[in-house]
């Protein structure tokens, strides 16, 4: 990467509120009673624990002494561990809800990996942010996975996902990510059917993924395209568009099964084809005759740009060093390097980075994109020593 220069350095119904893309279909659930009061604005605040003096006094034998990271020491061969934030401290999540996340906490996702012909266990870990997540929560979360990464000897590549901005690979762990309104702190309250609000759910399939959102109760949302599921409660409706294809309808006739079983039979649902559906149907009845505006998802026009954090002059400087492409040339060991490809911010540290560099490079990364137009993009933070093939796929 460059030569090293020498310097001195100083159980509920499902719902949908937002899409995210997955291997299968992507739902959000709904728990009545369970929604904080207030829609927190987290990425207009700084990352203020990360790189602070709470992330600096986290050392070898604080790590040691966390109750949640024993189990990673039994680990020998892949597997996925989820942890959520309560209450300033890291509670294990339970594995039959693994895929499952409220919106109002945030988690640490830990993913254990072996490389082809190499006995050696690697590491990728996470800590996502749920869009109603207080700054205390994402802060602890963002802290303790330094402390995780001291406790397996900085050997992890750290990740930050945002709910609606997961990451490819954090997506291949779970086959379905399901996620709720709510969080530890509003309790849980079980809801019968019949007290249900109704939903209107849409099904679209996006490539290779079938995207699950919930859209505006409204008979004008209905779409000849897609398939729709209207979830009443105790009945429900999948409303399959003339235009509609097969993956769009299988994964909406999985979800129709999926509650009939957790409603116990409860729930009488029916397929309905747009073609074959009467205008005095109950659907549309039940759908209220409103306006409705479609939403759709641009990719931004973002020249990928380079950029140094340096410390070398005596003061932390933050500049640009190559826009359009990102030179490997121009990397070097001695500071920390981030590319901002508009979908994605990788983050590099140099191995003679300094400590100052190396602890503010995440908050640096953060501060930087709360000011672009793509502020919840991932970001993904590693080492000169570590591999990571969509980091190598970004330099040229």
């Amino acid at each position: 990467m460059g030569n090293i220069k020498s310097k001195t350095k100083g159980k509920t119904d499902c719902v949908v509120e937002e899409t995210i893309e997955s291997k299968q279909v992507i739902s959000e659930q709904s728990t009545a009673g369970m929604i904080k009061p207030k829609n927190y604005d987290w990425k207009d605040s700084n990352l203020a624990l990360f790189g602070s003096d709470t992330e600096k006094s986290v050392k070898k034998t604080s790590a040691e002494t966390e109750p949640a990271w024993q189990s990673v020491k039994a680990a020998t061969t892949p597997t996925v561990f989820v942890w959520r934030i309560e209450k300033f401290k890291v509670a294990n999540w339970p594995k039959e809800d693994y895929g499952k996340f409220y919106n109002g906490d945030s988690y640490i996702i830990l993913n254990v990996k072996k490389e082809e012909d190499s006995p050696e266990l690697f590491y990728d870990v996470h800590f996502w942010i749920g869009k109603r997540s207080t700054q205390d929560e994402y802060g602890t979360a963002a802290y303790k996975t330094v402390e995780l990464d001291t406790f397996l000897d900085d050997k992890a590549i750290q990740h930050r996902e945002v709910q609606g901005f997961e990451s490819d690979l954090f997506k291949t762990y779970f086959p379905i990510i399901t996620i709720m309104k709510g969080g530890c702190d509003s309790g849980f309250r079980h809801v019968e059917p019949e007290k249900y609000e109704p939903r209107l759910l849409h099904f679209h399939s996006s490539g290779k993924h079938v995207e699950l959102v919930e859209v505006k109760l409204s008979k004008k949302a209905l779409d000849s395209g897609d398939v729709f599921i209207l979830d009443n409660g105790l009945e429900a409706f999948q409303w399959n568009g003339k235009l509609s294809n097969i993956k769009e309808k299988n994964q909406a006739a999985q979800f129709l099964q999926h509650l009939e079983s957790e409603r116990n039979g409860r729930c009488k649902t029916e397929v309905l084809d747009e073609d074959d559906t009467p205008s005095t149907h109950a659907i549309y009845k039940l759908l209220p005759d409103v306006p409705y505006t479609k939403h759709t998802t641009k990719d931004l026009a973002v020249t990928k740009c380079l950029y140094r954090l340096s410390d070398e002059s005596g003061k932390m400087t933050f500049s640009l060093v190559s826009e359009g492409t990102a030179p490997k040339a121009m990397l070097n060991n001695n500071d920390v390097f981030m590319i901002d490809n508009g979908k994605h911010m990788f983050v590099y540290i140099g191995s003679a980075a300094s400590q100052e560099e190396k602890k503010n490079a995440m908050a640096y990364a953060h501060n930087y994109l709360k000011d672009t137009n793509h502020p919840l993009i991932g970001i993904t933070c590693l080492q000169s020593s570590q591999h990571c093939k969509e980091f190598d796929l970004e330099l040229n």
